[in-house]
């Protein structure tokens, strides 16, 4: 019978014929946790009683949310982590190397493969065609030991979007759009499947924002076929030879299918303090911001801050609102300043960090004051999630945010370009 991505991809590594619905222990091609979580994942691998890992070279401890340490507790993670992954063989992502999901993308994810990461924007590896999701602390560290793990087979509800994006309108709308019509359970457990022209023409940069995005509405994982785009990804990588094609089958069974008119869409804002509360970005123009935040596994890669760059270039930030910029990776980092981006952000105003996950989490670099408003590219905007309870954070488009930097407020990026 004919598959959907997901289906194929767990049956390939589980062995069987798996369908929506049933349960299958499927091999893992990639294991990994953060600092946020690896400490909890090393505790249980030890209290399991286990030694080995099952495949140390595959196994990653990133040091990415809270980098640098901004205090003793969390250093001493860093320490834990380091010397695990020492002891063990295990792959270090240290400090300024950049984010967990943006790394497994440019450097681990293979088409095919099932990637498990103890956070939940591992999904963002759909975007290559991998079964990418996050789970528990516990469950990946019984991944690393024994190298499977057992999945429930999802359901999937297949996107079809088509058509052209009108100018100023980007992916990180289109999947805000998504969210907000489907809402955060709409599709629970499920796979989301992205199709259609639109898809088609997308770069790997807009894959990984929608697929990051995928569990904002519940989902298991989101996918996308491994074709011609992400070859040439895997190759600019220098990864070309994990290459592998990998499309639905013809007549493949949905649980449902949506299609979005891509040309239809405006840009889009993520009202404090849910994802799915969304609304154009004409209802909340003048809307006050204090901090403007870029980067993040969602929007800190290289076309995303040249997008920004191209916005902000003999522009300068509002003096009432602050500039911050994360690169998602140190690669991102490098080529940005190679494209003479990052000087362009400095002259506009811009604070740099390095890269990692910065604001997003609220540890540092960024928290905000009581009342403060921050217009972000994150994809979370829940009530205290850069560090303050009493502070409002709306999710925009990296091109929403420049303009709004501009501003000093909530701007249609329409009008401005």
């Amino acid at each position: 019978m004919a598959k959907t991505l997901a289906e194929k991809i767990l049956s390939e590594n589980s062995g069987t014929d798996a369908r929506a619905g049933e349960i299958v222990v499927a091999r893992v091609g990639l294991a990994f946790a953060q600092d946020g979580t690896g400490p909890l994942t090393v505790r249980q691998f030890e209290a399991g009683g286990f030694t080995h890992l099952s495949n140390p070279e595959r196994t990653i401890l990133f040091l990415d949310h809270a980098a640098p340490s901004p205090k003793r507790e969390l250093s001493n993670d860093h320490v834990l982590l380091r010397s695990f992954a020492r002891e063990k063989g295990a792959v270090l992502s240290d400090i300024g190397d950049g984010v967990c999901h943006q790394i497994v993308a440019e450097s681990f994810a293979i088409p095919g493969q099932v990637v498990v990461g103890a956070d939940s924007h591992t999904v963002t590896g759909g975007a290559v065609g991998a079964f990418a999701t996050g789970m528990g602390s516990t469950d990946i560290a019984i991944a690393m030991a024994l190298g499977k793990t057992w999945l429930l087979v999802p359901e999937t509800v297949k996107i079809i979007i088509e058509g052209s994006f009108v100018k100023g309108v980007y992916a990180k709308d289109l999947i805000l759009h998504l969210i907000g019509e489907l809402d955060a359970d709409g599709a629970t457990y499920d796979a989301l499947e992205f199709s259609g022209s639109t898809v088609r023409q997308m770069n790997m940069s807009e894959r990984f924002t929608i697929a990051n995005m995928a569990v904002e509405t519940g989902a298991k994982v989101g996918l996308f076929a491994s074709d011609g785009v992400t070859r040439e990804y895997l190759d600019a990588c220098g990864r070309g030879e994990e290459y592998c094609p990998l499309q639905p089958d013809e007549g493949a069974v949905y649980k449902r299918c949506i299609k979005i008119d891509a040309g239809s869409l405006a840009p889009t804002i993520s009202k404090p303090h849910t994802v799915d509360n969304t609304a154009p970005v004409t209802d909340l123009i003048g809307t006050k911001i204090d901090q403007v935040f870029i980067g993040t596994c969602t929007n800190g890669r290289l076309d995303d801050l040249a997008i920004v760059a191209g916005i902000l270039k003999d522009n300068k930030r509002h003096p009432d609102t602050r500039l911050i910029v994360a690169p998602a990776s140190k690669g991102v980092f490098q080529d940005a300043m190679d494209e003479g981006y990052i000087q362009v952000l400095v002259r506009a105003g811009a604070a740099i960090m390095p890269p990692g996950c910065a604001a997003c989490v609220g540890v540092h670099q960024g928290v905000l004051a009581d009342g403060e408003t921050c217009l972000s590219t994150a994809n979370r905007n829940f009530k205290g999630r850069m560090g303050n309870p009493n502070s409002f954070i709306y999710l925009g488009s990296p091109a929403t945010a420049a303009v709004s930097a501009i501003k000093g407020e909530i701007t249609d990026p329409r009008d401005f370009l």
